[in-house]
């Protein structure tokens, strides 16, 4: 569909070729003589753009415009004029003109001028249709999205708030798991009390029972004075285990014991401490085949999934990407004080194409990285990433099975070693540019015996 001008010149040579000059750039041209003539084209038909004279008979320009925006509040006008002032050039943008020409101005001038009006009309009408998607959505705090797996995400989550269950939230590396459990705990009755955080897959396996039920005095090796765990520091509200999936067995026990009991027992002790704790899990990983395969507690399984929510990858809801872009957009206006470009329409494809491996943490460092860096209005496809700029060769962007088959397990080395080689060796690195854990990756590389050649990087084991 042609875009719509509406041109008022009172001149008839100067009217005929403004609109053949516009004609000929495949716009859709209405040419009036008067303001009369324009704003009844204007209640008549819808137009992108109006571009009128200053100085005409009975209603001038000026008039015209305070009308025209009274009209069509979205309409984007420009002005031109013989007699450039800067007061009338002022006058022209404080009743809401959008650029100005003075003549006697070339054909590129006004071309893109037009051109720049449009433009500018359409990021104005993207950003209201953002604003009122956002204001439509149903939202969790900083948990964003209109989409069904999300709609069933928040109404899990709000079943979740006023209960006292326990709660497993599953997803990947990104999804924003932690977000939701503490929406969980601050819209809850508990959202007075301590919300503490453990990373089962950060802390070395010796200290994880430190970390959780404390220690007393001379427990261990370092152990210099008593110290209470985070059962103990999270009485009354709600710990966080994330990575529960990455806890050896035997601290799976006693994590057991005291969301059967209520109590815990600090290391290197034998006095039993009564908690009040709500425990909120999250992992990564399939706890269903870690069961079956040995990894993980059946028992302690069941004590968790009593209230499961499934956070759906990025890359499963990018209908979402329009809600998620905007929400970022605002966040880091408000933080840094100034307004961030749009996301134009080719860049917006341009991610939809994208796998996000990283989910919606990498869409957000991404998005900031380009606000911050991107000059102008929008951001366009020449400026994203080159990752996000790279077409899929095939026409749906998935994996092309070879003709001979594959083999899954040589699949996985090969992408393996291709991380490490782009991340220089680096497990941290390649862990995220893989989608998995740090310690999953140690894992894999112990499995299939593959020597990273590091870069000073420590083994954690």
């Amino acid at each position: 569909m042609k875009t719509a001008i509406l041109i008022a010149e009172d001149d008839d040579t100067q009217r005929l070729i403004l609109h053949d000059i516009l004609k000929a750039s495949r716009y859709d041209v209405k040419a009036t003589a008067s303001a009369k003539d324009a704003l009844q084209a204007l209640r008549d038909d819808t137009y992108s753009v109006l571009l009128t004279d200053m100085r005409m008979p009975e209603v001038d320009g000026l008039e015209l415009l305070r009308q025209a925006k009274r009209l069509r509040p979205e309409l984007e006008v420009v002005v031109m004029t013989a007699y450039a002032t800067v007061q009338t050039a002022v006058n022209a943008m404080k009743e809401g003109a959008t650029d100005y020409l003075a003549k006697p101005f070339d054909k590129d001038e006004l071309l893109v001028t037009i051109e720049r009006a449009i433009e500018r009309g359409q990021l104005k009408r993207e950003n209201t249709q953002l604003r009122e998607l956002v204001t439509a959505s149903v939202s969790l705090g900083n948990i964003i999205g209109e989409s069904a797996a999300m709609q069933r995400v928040f109404n899990i989550v709000q079943r979740a708030v006023n209960v006292n269950s326990t709660a497993l939230i599953l997803g990947e590396s990104g999804t924003g798991k932690e977000l939701v459990a503490r929406h969980i705990h601050f819209s809850g009755p508990r959202a007075k009390k301590p919300f503490a955080v453990v990373n089962c897959a950060a802390i070395p396996d010796t200290l994880v029972e430190s970390e959780l039920f404390g220690h007393e005095k001379g427990a261990f090796t370092g152990a210099e004075a008593s110290r209470a765990g985070k059962f103990e520091s999270a009485n009354g509200g709600t710990l966080f285990l994330d990575e529960v999936g990455d806890m050896r067995l035997e601290s799976q026990a006693k994590l057991l014991r005291v969301l059967q009991d209520g109590v815990v027992e600090r290391v290197g002790s034998s006095t039993q401490r009564k908690v009040d704790v709500r425990v909120v899990a999250a992992t990564n990983r399939d706890l269903r085949k870690h069961v079956d395969a040995g990894n993980f507690r059946e028992d302690l399984y069941f004590r968790l999934d009593v209230l499961t929510v499934s956070l759906p990858p990025l890359r499963e809801r990018l209908n979402d990407l329009p809600l998620l872009i905007n929400h970022f957009r605002e966040k880091l206006a408000a933080r840094v004080g100034k307004v961030c470009p749009t996301v134009a329409p080719d860049a917006l494809e341009a991610m939809k194409r994208y796998r996000w491996p990283g989910n919606v943490r990498e869409l957000e460092n991404t998005l900031e990285q380009l606000y911050i860096l991107t000059d102008g209005d929008a951001i366009r496809e020449s400026d994203l990433p080159e990752k996000l700029r790279v077409r899929p060769t095939t026409e749906q962007g998935a994996f092309v099975l070879p003709s001979g088959g594959l083999v899954l397990e040589e699949l996985e080395q090969d992408l393996i070693r291709q991380a490490l080689a782009r991340s220089n060796g680096s497990i941290k690195d390649a862990s995220e540019l893989l989608g998995l854990t740090y310690k999953t990756l140690q894992y894999r590389l112990k499995k299939h015996e593959i020597d990273r050649k590091g870069d000073g990087e420590e083994e954690v084991e």
